[in-house]
């Protein structure tokens, strides 16, 4: 097995940074920077930036604020938010994101994901893809979580790996900001059909949910930030739980 992934989500609104329930409430949790110079130091394997907003700004991404984020990141950055084309890929490569994390453009421009994977390579494009549980079944939506975009969630994720996606974040919006455990079943409904690691996301409350992602979802990651915003709990002291649990990840510390 493969080392397991812990991964703050760092969401981004306007200049600070928010945290919400269901994609909804959004509460301020602090600014970038900080935040960014306090992961440091607790041994994340990556961080990711998503700007919640972007779909709605008439203007281009805000590659400076980028550039003066990655500077102070020291583990794989990954950016997402308002990303439509392969330039504002190229631009956000150049400075300093490692991954680029799309979503909405998934739906309107699917073969964006095909064009950045063969120009910059697939360990760069991460497929986002948020999702609600309605009538037992499970709808895909973008821009942040507002539209329906009729879409099944399996051949998506397929179409997605074909396309040459290098892994999917899959973030329920039921369980967004809850902390009463990931979406097991939604997971599992990804892993089990395609061959790419898959991120999970939405509804981290406590490291045991982490290990259930893991073991009974079969992620490759957890991605979580609520957790880390409103308890002691911290990234370092999850993966010392994970690591005593049998699951394998990426130790620069001493137990």
């Amino acid at each position: 097995m493969l080392k397991v992934r812990v991964i703050p989500t760092m969401l981004w609104k306007d200049l600070g940074l928010v945290k919400g329930v269901s994609f909804q409430s959004w509460r301020r949790v602090g600014t970038v920077l900080p935040a960014i110079k306090v992961y440091n130091s607790r041994d994340v394997d990556e961080l990711f930036l998503l700007d919640i907003t972007a779909n709605q700004h008439t203007y281009d991404l805000d590659y400076d604020s980028i550039s003066d984020f990655s500077n102070y990141c020291f583990v794989p950055f990954s950016v997402g938010g308002g990303i439509k084309n392969l330039e504002q890929i190229k631009k956000l490569l150049r400075v300093g994101a490692d991954k680029v994390s799309l979503n909405t453009a998934i739906y309107e421009t699917p073969d964006l994901i095909d064009l950045a994977a063969k120009k910059f390579g697939s360990q760069c494009i991460v497929a986002s893809i948020d999702v609600k549980s309605v009538n037992n079944d499970y709808v895909c939506l973008s821009h942040s979580g507002s539209r329906n975009t009729d879409r099944n969630l399996v051949s998506l994720v397929k179409e997605l790996e074909d396309r040459g996606a290098g892994e999917i974040l899959i973030t329920s919006i039921d369980r967004d900001g809850t902390m009463e455990g990931y979406d097991i079943n939604l997971i599992n409904k990804i892993t089990s059909n395609i061959n790419i690691p898959v991120i999970a996301s939405g509804g981290a409350g406590n490291f045991f949910h982490m290990k259930e992602a893991i073991i009974e979802g079969g992620a490759s990651a957890v991605a979580a930030a609520s957790i880390f915003h409103f308890t002691e709990q911290t990234p370092e002291q999850a993966k010392i739980f994970l690591h005593q649990e049998g699951v394998p990840v990426r130790l620069t510390f001493k137990e």
